[in-house]
């Protein structure tokens, strides 16, 4: 497998040091962004992917995991943010998405995760994928589990 590419971050995004320094995990290896630090106004975390030609699928079209693993991503760091520090594990529990436009290798995708719900147990969140003309590319649903940390 390539290496990541760079994307010239030498810190870690969001201000936490995940178990897995972000530069070896799976979403710097499909070029996972953060755009800003940390949470945005009402919650709101955003990123963006260039689109290569390692992440398509059929027909030269983005593959529909890619969509599904930028909606997960944004969804466990946002709430990570808030959990962490209380003591609190996040942990992904489902994912929904539905790609409904065509993605080509050289488009962006700007992915935005709002906060839905902030249960004590689980927090839902509502992701959209646009492109660089903000048509909606794909939208998720995610539940992201939250339990105390195992010490």
């Amino acid at each position: 497998m390539a290496d990541p590419p760079d994307t010239g971050q030498t810190h870690e995004p969001y201000g936490f040091e995940p178990l897995v320094p972000f530069g070896r995990s799976f979403d710097a290896v499909y070029g996972l962004e953060p755009v800003g630090q940390g949470l945005g106004e009402h919650g709101i975390v955003r990123a963006r992917v260039r689109v290569r030609a390692e992440l398509l699928g059929a027909e030269d079209r983005l593959h529909g995991g890619v969509a599904a693993a930028i909606a997960e991503a944004l969804a466990s760091q946002g709430t990570a943010l808030v959990t962490l520090q209380r003591g609190l594990m996040p942990s992904g529990l489902s994912n929904d998405t539905t790609v409904i436009a065509c993605v080509r290798e050289g488009a962006t995708l700007h992915a935005e995760a709002t906060p839905r719900s902030r249960a004590d147990d689980y927090w839902v969140w509502s992701i959209e994928l646009r492109d660089d003309a903000g048509v909606l590319c794909a939208f998720s649903r995610v539940t992201i589990a939250v339990r105390p940390l195992r010490g």
